[in-house]
């Protein structure tokens, strides 16, 4: 059954003659009649900070009064001296159809216009009290122009869903013990039209091929870098100037909730980058809006992100914590979207991120934590999983301020997950080492479980590490190019049996061998060579043994879930794991070699007595390996090794991973067998 969402569909108006204006006194051209969308409760609620469906109020709406459709426009400036409507309707007369002024000096400034509907461009003339005047967009608008055109376009958000049965049982998908695999994608560059390649696909376009690949690669989500409204590409969204509008560019809000339905409906989960720690100086933005600081902070010291030359919201204002978690549960609301990965949590959390002494302010304790942005992330996340208890907000945090993912009643912020930074760093440190150096180094690997399970992580390779002279992954590695691909291989390998859950950036998992470049589409014609078929087999694979495997996603947040088993082979360079499930015959163990060099008949303890077999080998020559495979089940051997009972002699591969199981239980990959005959 479709499910509809949005306000009622109302198609764009014009003139006819059941609305003569001859006949109604309400459609003359310079007609702005004083109604009202919002309750005094609404307004109790936007000024303490608590109105968290506010789309539903601010912004423009048709809708119809005294028998006729119009428009009903609602823009928050609590410091300017007049504003009107300006468009193609009016010939962009600032003078001809002005907004009145709410009389409980909230600030908000409305009224409805006659023979406007859905399509109809416009934009605010806000005149300040200085006598400033200016022409901005609607910071409520679900639809804007596309650049470097800037208004803002009449539109709504209906539209008939048909993921009911994903909406329904997506909180299996998204819960904590469940294996969460993200393919993050910047829609404009995962794929470009064929015919010219300078053209972006719609949101439409794109939908078969992208639904159709993430299927087939096995990822359980997606997350879509900011689909926001921004007018500069390079920013890659992140400098959002339409918060509640989709980025025109790709098309309109229905047809990217086509692409969400169409991902839902092949059981694949969506995440947006949501980005609530800044936004640019345009002149048609939220910048001044009102000829005041009126969403940024006043004082630069607050109010300035050095790094990126952009504004910061101000979070201790009650009506601007009402706009940004409205803007949060919009997106979860209207587009139906699985989560949030929030953007640049750090940068929020501390008063001197990137400041110099003399350049913050701290606290009113002293200290250097920005309490306002705490207390907004906390309310946010309350409010999202209140609405919305089958969703995931994954926070986007650097540092090591504690509780990130925890719950707020235990003094959390109240994030689901947390991106492992630390995790990502160091291991791709110690992967472009040369093999013949890492045994110095193995601790860059075995530290992540000192603290893995202080937070509930997510392991991320995302578009950061692929960017600015930073190399693509597989040139991260070092090596000649066999050696290149089997460092990959064996850095995903490490990835996929990791505690946590994963994120891989689009090409990654193909071996990408050219930087992201957002103005072009991904390398595609690189899976004409073996060994990029052979990359994105491998990751296939470990998102199949991810998913299947109860050991490697039940405890990804438990240190119950995990075991080392040596850690001390320092001079081979091997290390072992095990990872658990709830069952304990589910065990996994896993061996990794990290030099070149082959290990015949490498003594492993393992967690108990019995045949194990080999389910995965990073080295199959399926995955453009060499093929050292230990074909058979090996039977343990009470033979006392790393501390355990029993063990069993395997051969490792170079630069290379191998996981085992008790055979009893074994569930291996089709595609993992079928190279082992190959192999064999």
């Amino acid at each position: 059954m479709a499910r509809k969402t949005g306000e009622q569909k109302t198609e764009p108006t014009n003139n006819s003659a059941a609305n003569d204006k001859n006949n109604n006194p309400y459609l003359g051209l310079n007609a702005v009649e004083t109604i009202s969308r919002f309750t005094d409760f609404d307004i109790h609620l936007f000024r303490q900070g608590k109105h968290f469906k506010l789309y539903e109020k601010l912004g423009s709406h048709v809708m119809e009064f005294k028998g006729v459709t119009g428009t009903y426009f609602a823009v928050w400036a609590p410091n300017a001296a007049s504003i009107s409507v300006t468009g193609n309707f009016n010939g962009w007369n600032k003078d001809s159809h002005m907004l009145s002024s709410r009389w409980d000096s909230s600030g908000i400034w409305e009224g409805w216009i006659p023979n406007i509907g859905v399509g109809e461009v416009y934009k605010y003339h806000v005149v300040s009290q200085n006598g400033q005047q200016q022409e901005k967009s609607d910071p409520f608008a679900l639809w804007c122009e596309v650049a470097p055109r800037t208004a803002s376009i009449v539109w709504d958000t209906w539209y008939e869903w048909q993921d009911t049965d994903w909406m329904k049982t997506r909180q299996e998908k998204n819960k904590l013990n469940a294996p969460i695999s993200v393919y993050e994608v910047h829609l404009g560059s995962w794929q470009r039209d064929p015919s010219d390649p300078e053209r972006y696909l719609t949101y439409k376009e794109i939908a078969p091929q992208l639904v159709a690949y993430v299927q087939e690669m096995g990822f359980t989500h997606v997350e879509f870098m900011p689909v926001m409204e921004h007018p500069y590409p390079p920013s890659w969204g992140y400098q959002i100037t339409g918060y509640f509008s989709c980025a025109s560019r790709m098309g309109t809000p229905q047809e990217l909730m086509y692409l969400i339905d169409q991902l839902h409906q092949a059981g694949i989960g969506v995440y947006i980058d949501w980005v609530p720690s800044h936004f640019p100086g345009d002149a048609h933005g939220l910048f001044r809006f009102d000829g005041t600081a009126l969403y940024e902070h006043e004082d630069p010291r607050k109010g300035y992100h050095p790094d990126w030359k952009s504004y910061i919201f101000n979070y201790g204002r009650n009506e601007v914590k009402s706009f940004l978690i409205s803007n949060a549960i919009f997106w979860l609301d209207r587009y139906h979207t699985d989560g949030l990965r929030v953007d640049a949590v750090a940068s929020m959390l501390y008063l001197d991120y990137s400041r110099n002494h003399g350049e913050w302010i701290p606290n009113e304790f002293g200290g250097r934590e920005n309490l306002e942005a705490i207390a907004l992330f906390r309310e946010m996340n309350v409010a999202a999983y209140t609405e919305f208890p089958d969703i995931q907000i994954v926070a986007e945090e650097s540092t090591s301020f504690p509780g990130v993912s925890r719950p707020v009643y235990v003094g959390g912020l109240g994030f689901g997950m947390k991106w492992m930074m630390g995790w990502m760093n160091d291991t791709i440190k110690y992967f472009e080492k040369s093999p013949a150096f890492r045994k110095w180094h193995q601790d860059q690997l075995t530290f992540s479980l000192v603290y893995a399970f202080s937070e509930n992580f997510m392991l991320p390779f995302s578009h950061d590490e692929v960017v600015y002279g930073k190399n693509s992954l597989i040139n991260k590695m070092p090596g000649d190019e066999w050696q290149k691909f089997a460092n990959l291989r064996l850095m995903f390998s490490y990835m996929f049996t990791h505690p946590g859950t994963k994120l891989i950036f689009m090409g990654g998992e193909f071996a990408q061998t050219s930087e992201w470049n957002f103005q072009q589409s991904l390398d595609w014609h690189l899976l004409e060579k073996k060994m990029h078929t052979g990359m994105k087999e491998c990751v296939k694979t470990l998102n199949h043994l991810y998913k299947t495997e109860p050991a490697l996603h039940e405890y990804s947040f438990s240190a119950n879930g995990f075991e080392w088993i040596d850690t001390q082979d320092r001079e081979n360079s091997v290390l072992i794991f095990a990872r658990k499930a709830i069952d304990p015959e589910q065990t996994l163990v896993i061996v990794l070699n990290m030099t070149e060099i082959p290990r015949k008949g490498y003594r492993v303890g393992v967690t108990s007595d019995g045949d194990w077999k080999e389910i995965y080998n990073s080295d199959t020559v399926a995955y453009g390996g060499s093929g050292i495979i230990n074909y058979h089940a090996v039977t343990s051997e009470s033979h006392r090794w790393h501390g355990r009972s029993n063990s069993i002699l395997l051969d490792l591969p170079p630069l290379g991973a191998v996981i085992v199981k008790k055979q009893q239980l074994l569930k291996l990959h089709p595609a993992a067998a079928t190279s082992i005959e190959t192999d064999s």
